[in-house]
């Protein structure tokens, strides 16, 4: 075989050996996942900016509720205090301190869905439903992002661990795992239970 024939033929070769080591698959995962992680803040975001309207119209039709109101705007202020940036995708306890702040959110605004079941007449002012519907499909934006970034994180986990790319990953790349988005709250598996009686 001559040189040149042979040279033909490593060139291929040698970009066919490199691109199944993960040299290209593993950071484009990595950037899927992070990118897929904006998403999540991005919904997180769109809940944060929607909250302050829907407080101010169910202030003015609910001032006994006080209370449940202050704890919601608290909540969202917490929620909000707390960032995570890409490099905290490897951090536990970063993303747990996260999903908490976002969790507590979560549950004043459950608080504040039982008050308006208790108050129908609200229930029927068409900006209040208006918001509240915005409030449900940010919830299910909310969901389906973390759906999407914990896929993306399993895709990204799985290269690299797996071979050939988990070569590429920690040799070239020194790649970490990156950690799902989880409920941290206790009993966020089940169904809310709502007391009248409180």
């Amino acid at each position: 075989m001559t040189p040149r024939l042979s040279a033909a033929f490593a060139a291929p070769l040698a970009a066919l050996t490199l691109s199944a080591c993960g040299i290209n698959s593993v950071p484009a995962a990595e950037e899927t996942a992070k990118a897929r992680w904006a998403d999540v803040q991005a919904q997180y975001q769109r809940r944060a900016d929607l909250v302050p309207n829907l407080v101010a119209t169910v202030k003015g039709s609910a001032a006994a509720e006080e209370r449940v109101l202050t704890n919601v705007t608290n909540a969202r202020a917490r929620a909000t205090a707390i960032n995570i940036t890409t490099d905290d995708l490897s951090d536990p306890q970063a993303l747990q301190r996260f999903s908490e702040s976002q969790n507590q959110l979560t549950q004043a605004l459950g608080q504040l869905r039982t008050v308006v079941e208790s108050y129908p007449e609200l229930q029927s002012q068409r900006n209040f439903q208006t918001l509240m519907d915005q409030l449900e499909g940010t919830e299910n934006r909310i969901t389906i992002a973390i759906r999407d970034y914990n896929e993306a994180v399993r895709d990204y986990n799985t290269r690299i661990r797996t071979f050939p790319e988990m070569i590429g990953a920690k040799v070239v790349h020194g790649a970490k795992p990156l950690q799902p988005f989880q409920a941290t709250t206790p009993g966020a598996d089940q169904a809310p239970k709502v007391d009248f009686g409180n």
